[in-house]
């Protein structure tokens, strides 16, 4: 028996329950598209149709309803395991995958860590800070951490604290080139930016209901919040930053708030979400995690 095929039995499972890949996805907390390339590895791997496709509906064919009685049986077992695991596990135990974007992993995440580990001894926990988009189901992931105004309808989650952005400078920097205030002054500074499309140096303001762009220039740019923070503190311009990068420097005066009374807009703002699969029943090491992270980062926030 081939075991890694599990998965995609699963979702074969879902998918029939569901009626359709769209709802089977939501489920799942993946996308459509995934669901539908793990059937298509099952049929591949047993060499035979199981669902008809087509633009209304699914049908199952003769081979897919002998291949779904066994299927069912066995996620029928699985869930019954699920539940004595859940019933008899007290203590939250095992390993945990989060999917963190870097910055948000480097000074957000990481810092609170050491407390969680203490608090947990028998949790492993494992970090992946990559930017891209990462599949909970393909990628092996238990929990993500996402900046969204609008999440999946397909996945569980909690707000834990918003990501604003603000422009900083020294006050050397200010002293020696002036403090704009204007975001028309900008013109005049090296602005400091993410540097990864000609959008990223279009910085835009809104005030009293109004909001204005403006064009930046800047022998300097970096897609990394760290770097453009010591950018900043080397006194190489004004940097855009996320407020959680730049609150300890605000705090110790290392660095001030450029252009206060403006509103700083970025399409790398929004809410950060704490995200897990629906239709699941959640291990004790998950509930563990969502309720540790969302009491520490929402008052961290305030």
């Amino acid at each position: 028996m081939n075991l890694t095929l599990l998965p995609e039995i699963a979702a074969f499972v879902i998918v029939v329950e569901s009626g359709s890949f769209s709802a089977a996805a939501r489920k799942l907390g993946t996308a459509p598209s995934s669901v539908s390339r793990s059937i298509s590895r099952l049929e591949k791997e047993l060499g035979v149709k199981l669902l008809h496709r087509t633009t209304r509906k699914l049908r199952l064919s003769d081979a897919g309803a002998e291949v779904l009685k066994s299927a069912a049986v066995m996620m029928d077992s699985a869930r019954q395991v699920l539940a004595h695991g859940a019933v008899g596990q007290q203590e939250p135990q095992g390993t945990l995958t989060l999917s963190v974007p870097k910055a948000v992993g480097r000074f957000v995440l990481h810092p609170v860590m050491p407390e969680f580990l203490a608090r947990y001894p028998q949790i492993d926990v494992r970090l992946r800070l990559e930017d891209r988009y990462m599949d909970l189901i393909d990628d092996g992931v238990d929990l993500a951490l996402r900046i969204t105004n609008t999440p999946s309808p397909g996945l569980h989650g909690k707000a834990l604290m918003p990501i604003t952005h603000l422009l900083c400078a020294t006050p050397h920097y200010l002293a020696q080139h002036g403090a704009p205030q204007h975001p028309q002054d900008l013109r005049n500074h090296s602005c400091i930016s993410l540097g990864e499309t000609p959008a990223d140096s279009r910085w835009k303001f809104r005030q009293h209901g109004k909001t204005l762009v403006v064009q930046t220039h800047g022998r300097y740019a970096a897609n990394h919040t760290g770097v453009r923070l010591d950018a900043v503190k080397q006194h190489l311009g004004i940097g855009s930053l996320p407020l959680f990068t730049a609150r300890e420097a605000l705090k110790r005066g290392e660095i001030v708030q450029v252009l206060p009374e403006w509103e700083f807009i970025s399409a790398y703002s929004g809410q950060l979400w704490l995200l897990w699969s629906a239709g699941r029943q959640l291990p004790a090491k998950m509930r563990a995690m969502i309720d540790y992270l969302a009491g520490k980062l929402t008052v961290q926030s305030q």
